[in-house]
């Protein structure tokens, strides 16, 4: 199997060469770039599994880049950030970064999520292949493509994780942090919001009233259920 393709961006040459120098020892595809336009043009012909990337460039807001990079592949983002404000990380998330690490950081702690976002990417096996189909809406595992009265529904890599997961599951209420552990694969430590903001997105995208959600409800006080239609519910008449 070939190895992951990492692209790290940074305008500090300290930082992005060691990220760059201690991944290439973990037998990752490195390329690297010092701003949003070497980055984008990068990203064109490396095509990277995965992106490092600073919010703050010299030439370029890191979250809009994040969407631009998400809008042209299923690309997963880590953004690198020395803000810790909860309202940045939250912000990030919602433009569809995957996680979110603060500087400074430990080279073994960022090489952990690399690994947990990375493994994501497993193949999908013959039981999963299997599209899952709730009336209008058509969750296709194979091509990670969501369609929804026949058009497609651009979601994040992260959004499409968590809406399969939820839809494999109909029924089943998920704590917030099962979820995490579910879908992010490893113990995320920081606001467990994170999951309530790409809930929110989804939402935004597959619900006909996100004041009144259907498919994914929420159970107050415990979290999050993907509640299959119900045919029978939708020719009911209400009798007097």
């Amino acid at each position: 199997m070939a190895p992951a393709k990492i692209l790290v961006v940074d305008d500090d040459p300290a930082i992005r060469n060691l990220i760059f120098r201690f991944l290439t020892r973990q037998n990752y595809q490195m390329e690297a770039a010092e701003d949003g336009k070497s980055a984008m043009s990068m990203f064109e012909q490396f095509n990277p599994d995965l992106v490092i990337l600073d919010v703050n460039l010299p030439d370029a807001n890191g979250y809009n880049l994040c969407q631009e990079m998400q809008g042209r592949t299923g690309v997963f983002v880590l953004m690198l950030t020395s803000r810790t404000d909860e309202a940045d990380k939250i912000r990030g998330f919602s433009q569809g970064a995957d996680d979110y690490i603060t500087k400074p950081f430990s080279l073994v702690e960022l090489g952990v999520r690399v690994q947990a976002i990375l493994k994501r990417q497993r193949t999908v096996t013959t039981g999963e292949q299997q599209c899952l189909t709730f009336e209008k809406l058509v969750i296709d595992p194979v091509r990670r493509e969501v369609k929804l009265n026949g058009e497609l529904i651009p979601l994040t890599a992260l959004e499409f994780d968590l809406l399969y997961f939820l839809a494999k599951n109909p029924g089943r209420v998920w704590r917030r942090a099962e979820l995490i552990q579910e879908v992010w694969d490893y113990e995320y430590v920081g606001d467990q919001r994170v999951v309530d903001v790409h809930i929110g997105q989804i939402r935004k995208k597959i619900e006909i009233d996100t004041s009144q959600p259907a498919l994914i409800q929420t159970v107050r006080g415990v979290g999050y259920k993907f509640e299959a239609p119900s045919e029978e519910t939708e020719g009911e008449v209400a009798s007097a």
